[in-house]
């Protein structure tokens, strides 16, 4: 099947899946079937940069027409380009400054075309300025490293975060999930995940820090596992939490993954919770990277 001229074939791009880089290549692109993505997914400075060039880009296309109309604007004594530059700028933005304005039908006909792009255009910034601004983040801390010890007595994961805007998060959920590379019967590899239950996936109100806690049990995909064990599967873990903002009044979602060189094994979270002279609750957010021997 013949390609369209807008596909082309991927060059090879590096995905990196928390410590994990796959290299992926070989895909069919369609640059303007997935606009709308890469104008939400772009960084700000690559946002903004790519809005001007656009901008620069329009203005200086309706220039030209502007520029080979045979004097279509008034008051634009030399007819350099730049002067009719300016002017597209003015008409483009709706700004019209009224110095110069069409006098031939053909200089009213690119105005009302640049007019209509520049509302379309507008309108559609707008948009996405707003798209990029409201979209909901939570702002959870997860701990440096998940840490293996025992916990009431039995061996637990435990992975710590917090709410760095101390807003509440009601309804808050938290979903755990181990990947790890295995060989099947036929002698192919595989990268497999595996929920690991937790003692408590739910939080009525995530206001302030949270740990998370995985019995390593008989029936949990770590059980039996050393360090060099959790090496030699390449072993990795993402934990996401989801729950409601009731600032935003709207659903927010965060992620973290972590690589087998990050698990601890033996040690335990520092300790965060106090009290301070006056008898209140105090969380020292300091030490809540820090981890001791347990």
């Amino acid at each position: 099947m013949a390609k369209s001229p807008n596909e082309r074939m991927s060059k090879a791009q590096v995905v990196r899946f928390g410590g994990r880089e796959v290299i992926t290549e070989g895909l069919h692109l369609n640059f303007w079937a997935d606009i709308s993505h890469r104008c939400m997914t772009a960084s700000w400075p690559a946002f903004i940069g790519g809005a001007a060039l656009v901008f620069v880009a329009f203005n200086a296309f309706f220039a030209v027409f502007y520029w080979i109309g045979g004097q279509p604007i008034s008051n634009v004594p030399g007819g350099d380009y730049i002067d009719y530059l300016y002017f597209s700028i003015e008409t483009l933005s709706t700004a019209g400054y009224g110095d110069m304005h069409p006098q031939t039908h053909y200089g009213h006909f690119i105005a009302t075309v640049e007019l209509f792009t520049g509302i379309f255009s507008m309108s559609l910034m707008t948009g996405l300025i707003f798209a990029r601004f409201s979209r909901p983040s939570a702002r959870l801390l997860f701990a440096d490293n998940p840490v293996i010890s025992d916990h009431e007595g039995e061996q637990t994961l435990m992975i710590r975060l917090a709410n760095e805007r101390h807003n509440i998060i009601s309804n808050a959920t938290a979903r755990l999930w181990l990947f790890k590379n295995i060989v099947s019967k036929e002698g192919q590899p595989f990268r497999r995940f595996y929920e690991l239950p937790l003692l408590r996936n739910e939080s009525p109100a995530l206001a302030l820090s949270w740990t998370l806690f995985h019995v390593i049990d008989a029936g949990s995909p770590l059980y039996g596992l050393t360090a060099d064990d959790l090496e030699a599967i390449e072993v990795s873990l993402v934990v996401v939490v989801s729950g409601y903002d009731v600032v935003a009044a709207q659903t927010v979602h965060a992620r973290k993954s972590y690589d087998y060189p990050e698990i601890r094994f033996g040690q335990r979270y520092a300790e965060i919770l106090g009290t301070a002279e006056d008898g209140r609750l105090r969380i020292d957010y300091g030490r809540f990277h820090d981890t001791v021997q347990g």
